[in-house]
C-alpha cells in the first residue's frame, strides 16, 4: 500500500505558525466528533480493519498505517494511529522538505537567531547545572533527564524511572543506479511505501516484535525521497523495520528480501548501502533509547501518562524546568506541539 506525498515544501518562518493555537474555543460539534472518533480509535486495528473493510487491500492499507505506532496491532489505540495517519495523507499529504531535512533545521535556527537567540552545536549537556538560565526547556526523554540532575523529588523520580520504551528500528539507506523495479509501476510515484502484504501478515510481524522476537518477514516502511524532491538528484532510498528494543541483529537481508518480493532485481540496482541498528541510532541521538524512534512506548497506559500522569506533564517539579520531547503529549511526530505546550507554560506570569 502507498501514500503519496504532495510537492516538496520549502520551509520559511511563516510555516512555523499554527492556526489551531491562536486562541478561541472549539464549537460543541467538534467535541462530539472528537468523542465519536475516540470511541473508534480505541479499538485494535485488527478488529476495526476486519469490521470496516471488505477487501484485502483496504485492510492492508489500514494495517500499514497503524503499524507506525510500533505496537501489536491487536492492542487498543492502534486504530486511532492508523486513521489519523490515513486522514492526514488524504487531507494534507505527508510533506518532505525540499533539499533534505537539514534545511528545516537550518530554517529553525535562522528564525531563532533572527529573534536574538543563540544556537550552540557540538556540545552535549550532561548536567542541568551547566545551563545558567531562568527557564530551561529540555528535548530529552525521562532517562536522560534523570541522569542530568539529582534534585528531583523522590516520587517524581520514581514515576519517571517507570517510563517504558517501545521497540526499536533497524534503518537502511541505499544509493541505486536506477529506479526501484517495482512489480506495480504505480508504486514508483509514491513517496512512502508500506511493504508487508496482508493485514494478517503485518499484524503477525508487529506481534512478533512486541513479544521481543524478530520477524522473518518484517513490515518495512520505505521512502523514495526523490519522488517528491527530484532536485536531490540520483536514486536514493531509505527504509526501516521494527525490531525488539536494543536488538543487535543485522536485518539487512530481511529488509532487502522483503523489497525484492515486490521489486524483483532490486539488489542488482544497489551501488552502496548503509545500515544502522538500535545501538548506532542511540549513539547518534541519545533520545533513541534502544532504537525507539517514538520517544517511548505508545501504549494506552503511556498515552494518558506521558511521561507522568499530570494535567501539565511538560512542567517538572524543578522551578523553570520543562520537558518538550516526544515523551510528552501529544507524543511522536513532526508537529512541535510538545515544545509549544512547554513554551506556553514557561511564558506564564
Amino acid at each position: 500500500m502507498r501514500a503519496r506525498w504532495p510537492a516538496a515544501v520549502s520551509p520559511s518562518p511563516s510555516c512555523f505558525s499554527n492556526p489551531w493555537v491562536r486562541g478561541g474555543s472549539l464549537p460543541l460539534s467538534a467535541f462530539v466528533r472528537a468523542a465519536a472518533f475516540g470511541a473508534v480509535a480505541a479499538l485494535p486495528a485488527t478488529t476495526f480493519a476486519r469490521t470496516a473493510f471488505r477487501t484485502v487491500e483496504g485492510r492492508a492499507l489500514l494495517a500499514g498505517m497503524a503499524a507506525h505506532s510500533l505496537l501489536d496491532l491487536r492492542a487498543p489505540l492502534t486504530t486511532g494511529y492508523g486513521l489519523m495517519l490515513a486522514s492526514l495523507a488524504h487531507l494534507v499529504g505527508w510533506p518532505v522538505v525540499r533539499g533534505g531535512s537539514q534545511v528545516l533545521a537550518d530554517a529553525l535556527v535562522a528564525e531563532l537567531r533572527a529573534l536574538g537567540g543563540e544556537a550552540v552545536s557540538g556540545h552535549r549537556v550532561r548536567r542541568l547545572a551547566e545551563l545558567d538560565a531562568p527557564v530551561v526547556v529540555l528535548d530529552v526523554t525521562p532517562r536522560q533527564f534523570l541522569a542530568m540532575t539529582d534534585d528531583l523529588p523522590g516520587g517524581y523520580r520514581r514515576r519517571l524511572a517507570r517510563y517504558r520504551h517501545g521497540p526499536g528500528v533497524f534503518k537502511m539507506d541505499w544509493a541505486l543506479d536506477g529506479p526501484v523495479p517495482w512489480r506495480d509501476p504505480a508504486v514508483a510515484g509514491a513517496g512512502t511505501v508500506h511493504l508487508g502484504g496482508t493485514l494478517e501478515e503485518i499484524a503477525l510481524s508487529e506481534a512478533e516484535t512486541a513479544a521481543g522476537r524478530h520477524s522473518p518477514r518484517p513490515y518495512v516502511l520505505l521512502v523514495q525521497p526523490h519522488t517528491a524532491d527530484p532536485a536531490r538528484g540520483g536514486h536514493t532510498l531509505w527504509a526501516y523495520c521494527h525490531v525488539p528494543n536494543g536488538s543487535a541483529r543485522d536485518m539487512t537481508d530481511a529488509i532487502e528480501t522483503q523489497i525484492e518480493r515486490y521489486a524483483p532485481g532490486f539488489r542488482d540496482r544497489v551501488l552502496a548501502r548503509h545500515a544502522m541498528g538500535p545501538a548506532a541510532l542511540e549513539a547518534a541521538d541519545a533520545n533513541l533509547v534502544g532504537g525507539d524512534i517514538s520517544g517511548g512506548l505508545a501504549s494506552l497506559g503511556q498515552f494518558v501518562r506521558r511521561p507522568v500522569w499530570s494535567p501539565a506533564p511538560w512542567r517538572t517539579p524543578l522551578p523553570g524546568v520543562f520537558l518538550c520531547s516526544s515523551a510528552t503529549p501529544p507524543g511522536p511526530g513532526v508537529h512541535g506541539m510538545g515544545g509549544w505546550q512547554a513554551a506556553r507554560l514557561a511564558l506564564r506570569p
